[in-house]
């Protein structure tokens, strides 16, 4: 039954959307309006924001951080903090040599979605400062299709029924409808032993007919590019498909018979998707009797390659509850405080669902502000 308020509440919401593509704006949802409410309050409290102003170093006098040294227009410029500095520059997605540091292999900054100016300054800058470090090895791991031009963070597609993920063996190894992050820690954890880097998503036409892929309409071609660059092969049988993806083509079809058959009593007895609450998050709920599970039986099939990308690094700069940046022995670094992806994450190599991130980073940012009010 539907809801007749619920409605009402999605028909306003969709004409508001309308009147203001009508007029040239660009509605944002979702973090994008978390977002733009954030830069609407700086706005309303008048606070400077300078963009395109990289952070060069801390400043640091008698083991207190008092400032930050800038390039504002190419010119070095210091800004002086007399309570307090809050490093919330985001990660280190974009910083080949920290990643290939601190980081499992095969790794790279052409799989991440990350803002391409997370190139770990503020991070840098804190460990220059005397700063601890924890995390590094972490990510807010995805995983993405590493299409042309961009990658793409395969959230949605992924756990949709009709779909499974399997390594280079033809085998799977994963819930397909796990939370991202644990996806990848299995294809890292399992790739030492066989290879599971890059793993393949196996789709047939049925679930193309029928779902939404990236931006693409159901039954609409998929792009030439994404054949071109190895992202995407076709078949119009498992076999065939076996051989363009590289894999064993008896395991493979092994493979989809068994969930095949998992799909028909809707239950998953491998890997349990469709288990859990969290599993049914992006399904269809008109597939019975397990809308997570779905046979793939209609041909042609197509196969996504995967790797293993992230919406940005979970490692950074050590703190305690107070939002102060520590040193290795645990002492509170004068002046120095840490929120967000520069900051080691609170979840710990966990990921407990949406928001994950910008929670905490909102969070500790406020922290760190009433801190420095407070001791000011």
């Amino acid at each position: 039954m539907v809801n007749p308020r619920g409605a009402a509440v999605v028909l306003a919401t969709y004409d508001r959307w309308v009147r203001a593509v009508a007029q040239g704006k660009k509605p944002l949802t979702m973090g994008q309006a978390l977002a733009g409410a954030l830069r609407a309050g700086l706005l309303q409290a008048g606070v400077p924001v300078w963009l395109n102003t990289p952070l060069i170093d801390l400043r640091v006098d008698s083991g207190r951080v008092t400032g930050v040294l800038v390039s504002r227009g190419g010119v070095p410029t210091l800004l002086k903090a007399r309570y307090g500095v809050v490093v919330a520059s985001g990660g280190f997605e974009h910083n080949d040599g920290m990643r290939d540091r601190y980081q499992r292999q095969p790794i790279g900054t052409d799989w991440t979605v990350g803002a391409s100016s997370n190139t770990g300054d503020g991070i840098t800058a804190g460990l220059a400062a005397g700063a601890e470090v924890a995390l590094m090895d972490d990510s807010w791991w995805g995983p993405v299709i590493p299409l042309p031009g961009e990658p793409y963070f395969c959230l949605a597609e992924r756990t949709l029924p009709g779909s499974v993920i399997v390594n280079q063996q033809g085998a799977r190894f994963v819930n397909e409808a796990a939370p991202y992050s644990d996806v990848v820690h299995v294809m890292y954890d399992r790739n030492a032993a066989a290879p599971h880097i890059p793993a393949w998503m196996v789709i047939d036409q049925n679930y193309r007919n029928r779902y939404l892929f990236k931006d693409l309409a159901p039954t609409l071609p998929f792009p030439d590019a994404w054949y071109g660059n190895g992202a995407l092969v076709k078949s119009g049988t498992i076999a065939g498909l076996a051989a363009r993806m590289g894999v064993p083509a008896g395991a493979l079809q092994s493979t989809i018979s068994r969930f095949n058959g998992f799909a028909l009593t809707g239950r998953d007895l491998d890997f349990r998707r469709g288990d859990s609450a969290y599993d049914h998050y992006y399904t269809d709920p008109a597939v019975l009797p397990n809308s997570c599970l779905a046979p793939l039986w209609l041909p042609p099939f197509y196969a996504f390659k995967i790797v293993p990308g992230d919406l940005g690094t979970k490692g950074g700069l050590v703190t305690d509850a107070r939002a102060r940046v520590l040193s290795p022995a645990g002492a509170v670094i004068p002046g120095l405080y840490a929120a967000g992806n520069a900051s080691a994450a609170v979840m710990g190599h966990s990921y407990t669902g949406a928001g994950a991130t910008i929670g905490p980073a909102m969070t500790f940012g406020y922290v760190a502000a009433n801190h420095i009010a407070d001791t000011r």
